[in-house]
């Protein structure tokens, strides 16, 4: 049996999820699992390009529906040229970000019907979805704190402003709730402190996959 694994990590700004992403990959070279990282969107040419269109460009007006195609442009060649072929040579995938993150923001907070997002969604994944998504619980108003501290400028999305934010995150627990393959997990307190809630959840959910060893 493979064990490939397409894992997840979702959650509003300033949860951590690049962070985590790093450690668990560091993780599993640790353990000798073969694996790959990637973030979206981008992670692709045509993704990363999309990528600065979306995000980068703070100024630019875009309507909602010109925001969720595009992510799920990205998305499309996301799956096809980086997470099936990985997924096919029996590799751990490791995502900043996947479909969680368009209910989120482009349903909840930017209020597009969620049932057609969906459709929209799995129309560009082919109907691909992770084993795993973990949303990184943490409040809205830590999160901003978070980001402050580290210097980091907000993007286009993020400077959609609190009560947007805060749709998100509501959102994001809403989905968790509701989906079988998703969990939450509290983002609060130190890095390497999640960190080990991390491990613990995937070693529990996929020991075949991530063996959780003594004392780890």
């Amino acid at each position: 049996m493979s064990r490939a694994r397409f894992v997840v990590l979702e959650g509003v700004e300033g949860a951590g999820k690049t962070t985590q992403v790093r450690l668990l990959s560091a993780w599993l070279r640790e353990l000798g699992i073969d694996h790959l990282t990637a973030r979206e969107p981008g992670g692709t040419e045509v993704g990363e390009a999309i990528r600065e269109v979306l995000l980068a460009r703070r100024d630019a007006e875009m309507a909602a529906e010109t925001e969720l195609l595009l992510m799920l442009a990205a998305r499309a060649t996301f799956v096809r040229e980086v997470v099936e072929p990985a997924l096919a040579a029996g590799r751990v995938v490791l995502a900043d970000r996947f479909d969680f993150s368009t209910f989120a923001y482009q349903g909840y907070g930017r209020g597009l019907d969620l049932d057609e997002v969906r459709r929209l969604n799995t129309f560009a994944t082919g109907g691909l979805r992770p084993d795993l998504t973990i949303v990184l619980d943490l409040p809205v108003d830590e999160g901003a704190a978070r980001q402050a501290r580290e210097g980091a400028e907000p993007d286009r999305i993020e400077g959609a402003g609190r009560d947007f934010l805060e749709r998100v995150a509501d959102g994001y627990r809403a989905l968790a709730a509701g989906e079988g393959r998703a969990r939450t997990i509290d983002a609060r307190g130190e890095a390497e402190a999640v960190h080990r809630r991390l491990r613990a959840l995937l070693g529990s959910t996929f020991p075949e996959t991530f063996p959780v060893r003594a004392g780890s």
